[in-house]
């Protein structure tokens, strides 16, 4: 990965490389640690991390959905994660954020009360999630064998670590089965989410995306509903059913990662035309003029460094 100079990390900025734990962190061992994940992009007035706050605000709901005690104020991640990207004095065009907090060393044993929590933030330099290309032609997405863990078996709106062996296992699948992205249904088989994004579907003009019942609140997805409305798209938060899926005029995905992906196939049926629908193109153009600050409309939602 593209390595940085330096990781935030329980209030000090601490070099890349120094920047560990212990192998016996609770962490490690029983996986309750929260996750976020922001961007960064370059605009024509320097860096700008786009819905910071909300990221920050969601990331302490997770923390205290799984009893993780965070030490810090939302404002003081934000302050934390704009001051990483001023001292890392990154050049490239992305830069992706990872605030995190996880248990630290100190207790062993299922019950975790009194294990330390380590609160940190790394940022890196990212690349084009596809390329110019890939954004064109989509992806191939593949419905795997597992759900989505049911809402009593699971804290299934916490963007916990614990969470995410559901997503790699889906996705190992998908890849495997020469595919290149999966999407996970519910246990009563409706669409919840992809491996790490949210899902919509295009159909006779409307815009549609499943609720989160079963899946994490994605800011990305409510970026995207925001600005489908204000573009006079009509929008639709209902349950699909897989067979839905197989007949959508297109498809995409939405995430902080994933930004929008147009999908091209979804378990061997071509979606649409078998590329990015007209749609799907409109709104991904909407979405970087909103992230690089080229829409005023939206201008409220970056921070600049």
């Amino acid at each position: 990965m593209n390595e940085a100079k330096y990781i935030w990390m329980n209030g000090e900025f601490k070099p890349w490389h120094e920047a560990t734990t212990h192998v016996l962190s609770h962490t490690l061992h029983y996986g309750n640690g929260v996750i976020e994940g922001t961007k960064a992009y370059k605009t024509a007035k320097g860096y700008a991390i786009f819905r910071l706050n909300d990221h920050s605000k969601r990331l302490l709901e997770s923390a205290k959905m799984t009893h993780l005690n965070i030490p810090y104020s939302a404002q003081e991640l934000n302050d934390a994660q704009v001051e990483l990207l001023r001292r890392n004095e990154f050049t490239g065009d992305n830069v992706y954020i990872r605030p995190f907090a996880f248990l630290g060393y100190g207790v062993m044993g299922v019950y975790h009360k009194d294990a330390p929590v380590t609160t940190a933030i790394a940022a890196w330099e990212w690349g084009a999630y596809l390329g110019e290309e890939g954004m064109k032609k989509g992806i191939k997405l593949k419905i795997v064998s597992m759900n989505r863990p049911s809402n009593t078996s699971s804290m299934g709106k916490a963007k916990a670590t614990a969470n995410y062996l559901n997503s790699q296992m889906a996705k190992f699948e998908a890849i495997d089965c020469g595919y290149e992205e999966a999407l996970l249904l519910d246990d009563q088989g409706y669409v919840a989410e992809a491996s790490g994004a949210a899902f919509f579907m295009i159909k006779d003009g409307v815009l549609i995306s499943p609720p989160n019942d079963n899946s994490l609140e994605s800011i990305t997805q409510k970026t995207v509903i925001e600005m489908a409305k204000k573009m006079g798209i009509k929008v639709k938060r209902r349950r699909i059913s897989r067979e839905e899926v197989y007949v959508a005029d297109e498809a995409f995905l939405t995430g902080t990662a994933a930004e929008i992906t147009p999908v091209r196939i979804i378990d061997a049926r071509v979606i649409g035309n078998g590329a990015r629908g007209e749609m799907t193109e409109k709104l991904q153009s909407a979405y970087f003029d909103i992230v690089f600050g080229r829409n005023p409309d939206f201008e409220h939602y970056l921070t600049y460094i």
